[in-house]
């Protein structure tokens, strides 16, 4: 007579989807306690927002606290108390809170330059009033460029299919290593799983903005870029190792970057010789610092040649 197994092994599906559930988890259980209730003290409305330092500094969105100079948060752990709105970026709409009561805790803004398409993603907030709700999908697509609340472009998008709905706006994106890559900004109205959330590295520059001079400094060349892969030929030529770059897909008429010849299709791939990886370090180099000084812009045009082109980039305004 044989031995029956009464413990047979464990198809691999079912291994693959356990590692996959621990890995969420792990992750929720992470950045969870960090993400609040966001309320506006006159008007109504809500949304989300994350700490990212044990001193209470809070992200949310822009569209989140509107004009508001105070607002009500309540933290995961059910302590609720007010905030001070430190400044706000309507071309990103990324806002920065110091709340006045001690947060449970504080979640790492990650590096979003190192997300891939596929990766998951990891939304929590507060939709529809259904309070620190978790869903999960995949980073569709990086780079993307979106209209802000002010009708100018936001860059450096990620879009995904996570599920976000009204009351998710300003909460984290999360990675599987338990780090903010994204703020969830947006979806789109009639469309299934179409999701943007502003990236980790446009919004810790934000940030630091916001922490040192109140608001955004923002010199403006008027180009909407994507971020793509750099060929490897083009790479070669410009002695680049980087392996994205940003392509030119609009050119606002008459801005600085119209007047220096540059092209939709144009490859930006330095700005003064520091290399342009990603929509993010195209913000970043075009702080307030260049407005008013000309800058030496390394191009891959259409026609397969590599040059320069010298602008001048001109302030712009937050409002």
């Amino acid at each position: 007579m044989g031995f029956i197994d009464k413990n047979p092994p464990v198809p691999e599906s079912a291994v693959l989807l356990d590692a996959y559930s621990t890995t969420v988890a792990a992750a929720v259980d992470r950045v969870g306690p960090a993400v609040s209730r966001i309320e506006r003290l006159a008007g109504g409305g809500h949304g989300s927002g994350f700490a990212i330092s044990p001193d209470g500094l809070i992200i949310t969105n822009h569209h989140v606290v509107g004009d508001a100079k105070a607002v009500r948060i309540r933290a995961a752990n059910g302590s609720v108390g007010q905030g001070s709105v430190l400044g706000r970026d309507p071309d990103t709409d990324i806002a920065l809170i110091r709340a006045d009561m001690d947060v449970p805790s504080w979640a790492r803004l990650g590096d979003s330059k190192s997300l891939r398409r596929g990766h998951i993603a990891i939304a929590i907030g507060n939709p529809l009033g259904f309070d620190w709700s978790v869903t999960t999908g995949v980073v569709s697509a990086l780079g993307r460029s979106m209209r802000s609340s002010t009708g100018r472009l936001i860059d450096d998008v990620v879009q995904t299919d996570a599920a976000l709905n009204p009351g998710n706006s300003g909460g984290p994106l999360v990675s599987t290593a338990g780090e903010v890559v994204g703020v969830n900004t947006a979806v789109i109205q009639g469309a299934q799983g179409i999701a943007f959330a502003v990236a980790s590295n446009t919004a810790n520059f934000v940030v630091s903005e916001i922490m040192r001079f109140g608001h955004v400094r923002r010199a403006y060349i008027g180009v909407v870029v994507d971020t793509i892969a750099l060929p490897r030929r083009v790479a070669v030529r410009a002695g680049m190792t980087e392996e994205t770059t940003v392509r030119i897909r609009r050119i606002e008429p008459g801005s600085p970057a119209e007047l220096a010849g540059l092209k939709e299709g144009d490859f930006i791939l330095a700005i003064d010789g520091q290399p342009v990886a990603g929509a993010d370090d195209l913000i970043r180099l075009l702080d307030g610092s260049r407005i008013g000084q000309e800058a030496a812009v390394s191009v891959y045009d259409l026609d397969g040649a590599i040059g320069e082109r010298r602008l001048m980039p001109v302030a712009r305004s937050a409002g």
